[in-house]
């Protein structure tokens, strides 16, 4: 892939639209249609206002992987809604966004707006490999701070943090991860593993705030020099870090997997190319009517001609 690379976070937007738009945007039968057409009208305004070559909706084909549950028992635990066996655990979701979740992958088919899920992965992983594999600059829009791991001047890839809707975006380059957290883009999964995330259900290192974990990446490097540090009395650690530290390394040893995103996932042959014109118009005509897609479907129909 060439050119500018969008990928999208889908998930996370489509959370942004289902609360940012009313509930009161309803299909013609009554059925709440907020997260679609908010997501039809933030894709049109990023496309409209970044004018990326190529675009790719990357999908959670599983939320919370089993691998990742296997090394941190505790990782999104506090968002499972219910727990099935031999299949993905089912995420808490509000009742009246599920049902829209497959009605955006219709619209985006229809479109011809390229998805990407694999089984056993999040939306991080599709995204991290996409990312490993571009040929130029991408663009990483998504309000999940995570993925500020994978932020990397050198190559021309950066995040697009809505701050509100999309029309206000945060241009996360390695510069501003600096200002704000002391670290570069490859340091930012040190720094998040070490402070650990309530968000995702990681403990961190009790004790080790997010400034003391900046200041020991500045110090050591990154984690492993932090963790081989332990080992040398000579090593600039306070007692009390060396204490923390010494007591968090069984979770050291395995946060590492489960807080980087796989940059090495069999993807799925996708046409990432933007269509001018829809691939199904009329599957997409059937859909537009049944959920009342209306104008925010023409606005990005339009941006996707011009």
């Amino acid at each position: 892939m060439t050119g500018r690379l969008m990928l999208l976070d889908t998930a996370s937007l489509y959370f942004r639209a289902y609360f940012g738009v009313p509930d009161s945007v309803r299909a013609p039968d009554g059925t709440p249609v907020n997260a679609v057409r908010g997501l039809l009208d933030f894709i049109e305004r990023l496309v409209r206002d970044h004018r990326p070559e190529q675009l790719v909706a990357c999908m959670d084909a599983d939320w919370r992987p089993q691998w990742r549950v296997d090394l941190i028992p505790t990782y999104k635990a506090h968002r499972v809604a219910e727990e099935h066996s031999g299949a993905p655990d089912e995420e808490e979701v509000p009742d009246t966004l599920a049902p829209q979740v497959p009605v955006i992958e219709d619209v985006l088919d229809a479109i011809g707006i390229a998805r990407a899920g694999v089984a056993g992965y999040e939306a991080d992983d599709v995204i991290g490999t996409f990312t490993a594999r571009a040929d130029g600059p991408v663009d990483i829009v998504t309000g999940d701070r995570d993925l500020y791991q994978l932020v990397d001047d050198g190559r021309g890839v950066r995040v697009l943090y809505p701050l509100k809707g999309v029309g206000t975006l945060q241009l996360t380059d390695e510069a501003v991860l600096r200002e704000k957290y002391g670290v570069g883009g490859r340091g930012y999964a040190d720094l998040a593993l070490l402070r650990g995330d309530p968000s995702d259900g990681l403990p961190g290192v009790v004790g080790i705030g997010e400034k003391t974990a900046a200041k020991l990446l500045a110090e050591f490097g990154d984690l492993a020099s932090v963790v081989a540090a332990l080992d040398d009395p000579r090593a600039a650690l306070t007692p009390s870090q060396r204490k923390r530290l010494t007591e968090a390394r069984p979770y050291l040893a395995v946060a590492p997997k489960v807080v980087r995103v796989a940059d090495d996932v069999l993807l799925p042959d996708v046409d990432p190319s933007l269509p001018r014109t829809p691939r199904d118009p009329v599957a997409l005509e059937g859909l537009a009517k049944r959920w009342g897609l209306g104008g925010s479907l023409q606005r990005l129909l339009t941006t996707l001609a011009e």
